[in-house]
């Protein structure tokens, strides 16, 4: 019973980990994005671009602010994948020959985790 709420919590964690990383990405796109339409939207109307370039710059400073944060979730999903040793209950433990895990051919069961 423990050792299921151990790894259910594990897995809750991983989950929202993924669902933040995704989170980070898909703002990075958007403001991708948005930075095109700026672009696109200034020759549209033909303005010098000087014209809304204070707005252009807090957008890459953001964009920095971003990929800082998604360099710090990566660290934090390395962190808590390395914190899984010390956690009774989550340890890789292996047992029999010392083939390669799993084998180059053939099928294994595995279990995708985050």
């Amino acid at each position: 019973m423990r050792k299921q709420l151990i790894e259910s919590a594990a897995l809750d964690v991983a989950h929202q980990v993924r669902t933040v990383e995704d989170a980070i990405e898909g703002a990075l796109a958007e403001i991708a994005e948005l930075q095109g339409r700026m672009i696109r939207a200034r020759a549209t109307f033909g303005i010098a671009t000087a014209t809304g370039h204070e707005a252009f710059e807090q957008l890459a400073e953001t964009t920095q602010s971003l990929v800082k944060a998604r360099g710090g979730m990566a660290h934090c999903h390395l962190t808590l994948k390395e914190t899984t040793q010390h956690v009774p209950g989550l340890r890789t433990v292996g047992f029999g020959d010392m083939q390669e895990c799993p084998p180059q051919h053939g099928h294994a069961n595995l279990r995708v985790v985050a």
